[in-house]
């Protein structure tokens, strides 16, 4: 879970899960992303999905990681489950496993995020970085060439109690908003090489 500071000079694009052309939206952007930099990475994709599923607001990442689990390309793969989810005490050694055996792979970082209230609810696409553990001051590396995050509830000084309160439902969408268009969009780029 992260505060909304993301390492780029270019703004996130934001895409509400309330608007009815929401999926749409998000495939639209997310193809961009994945058409531009994925030939620059061999094609290859390492998606790490943040958080845990011990706080409903931080969940979001272990549930797409869930979802995105089984994917059936050989040059895509999933770090961050509800089995095994990519957290603070295991983020580094995680991020060491992706550059031993990934070294050239487009790094795609999903994450819960708290923002102003008036953002809650929205997905923002994004190029760079993001630093997981802002939102509740812990100092964790960088994640990601570019993101996904879900901003899951609006940010105070009580951000734990925040993340523990949040609605499941929220979360649910987003994950499936997220883990449906990856699908749909990993499908259309990857069909050119079959």
């Amino acid at each position: 879970m992260r505060n909304m500071n993301v390492e780029s000079n270019v703004a996130p694009t934001y895409i509400n899960v309330e608007e009815s052309n929401h999926l749409s939206l998000f495939c639209e952007h997310l193809s961009k992303y994945l058409t531009t930099y994925l030939p620059r990475h061999n094609d290859e994709l390492v998606i790490v999905c943040i958080g845990t599923d011990r706080a409903t607001g931080d969940s979001l990442g272990p549930l797409v990681g869930y979802k995105l689990h089984e994917l059936p390309y050989k040059k895509v793969t999933v770090y961050g489950t509800l089995d095994e989810p990519v957290h603070a005490k295991n983020l580094e050694d995680t991020l060491l496993t992706i550059l031993k055996r990934h070294p050239c792979a487009l790094v795609m970082a999903i994450d819960a995020c708290l923002g102003a209230a008036q953002n809650v609810g929205c997905l923002t696409l994004g190029e760079g970085s993001i630093k997981p553990g802002a939102g509740v001051d812990k100092e964790l590396p960088p994640v990601g060439h570019f993101h996904i995050t879900g901003i899951v509830n609006f940010s105070s000084l009580m951000n734990m109690v925040i993340l523990q309160n949040t609605r499941l439902s929220l979360v649910m969408k987003m994950a499936d908003t997220i883990s449906s268009g990856i699908k749909y969009c990993l499908w259309r780029y990857y069909k050119h090489f079959s």
